[in-house]
């Protein structure tokens, strides 16, 4: 219970700053999940994160769904998804309730103004750190070179490629390289064993 109990209030807090959801999300998630508690590595949370993308629903929503099941099951993932939702739901049921027009509020709109800056450089952060990790060779680069210009110029194309399938076509070809690598790296080492086992007979001759 008290684990479960720590799920729904990690995600309590989590939940009630999710502004600019999504990547802006990804430092504050690293900060809590990886290097605070532990119950997840950053690897883990990159592959969460990008099967959030492609999955229906919010990505950071996502994201504490897949924590709460790694650490508890499926009542850790209800626990967690409850969690997160608990604050923006109670948050926006008090602005629905009690105030009228708020978004008109120019005291809101300059709030919105600046957590939209803040968004961006979270964002920005975020963008730097999965670059760092995920763009580590020529294949990756060129990848993603391919990925960008096929969403940034879809308005140019015949056909627009929705954001998932993109994704889901990465993971291919991704998982494609990677079986290759394997068979390569398989072949060389025959080729090394043979040469060694040559040497071997030559000295022994």
């Amino acid at each position: 219970m008290n684990e479960l109990l720590d799920l729904y209030l990690t995600f309590v807090r989590i939940g009630c700053v999710n502004f600019g959801g999504g990547y802006a999300m990804l430092p504050l998630l690293e900060r809590e999940l990886v290097d605070k508690r532990h119950w997840t590595t950053m690897d883990d949370l990159r592959d969460y994160f990008s099967i959030g993308q492609c999955t229906p629903g919010i990505i950071a929503l996502n994201v504490s769904t897949f924590i709460g099941e790694k650490k508890a099951g499926v009542i850790g993932a209800l626990c967690a998804t409850g969690g997160f939702l608990t604050g923006p739901i109670a948050i926006i049921l008090v602005i629905a309730t009690f105030l009228t027009n708020f978004a008109d509020l120019p005291v809101v709109q300059h709030a919105f103004a600046g957590i939209r800056v803040c968004v961006c450089v979270l964002i920005v952060q975020a963008v730097m750190r999965l670059w760092k990790k995920s763009v580590v060779d020529r294949f990756t680069l060129g990848l993603y070179l391919v990925i960008f210009a096929l969403n940034a110029f879809s308005g140019v194309l015949p056909v627009k490629v929705p954001a998932a399938v993109l994704v889901i076509c990465a993971g291919v070809i991704g998982v494609v390289m990677s079986m290759r690598n394997r068979k390569l790296a398989a072949a060389a080492g025959t080729g090394a064993g043979d040469a060694a086992d040559g040497k071997g007979k030559e000295a022994d001759k």
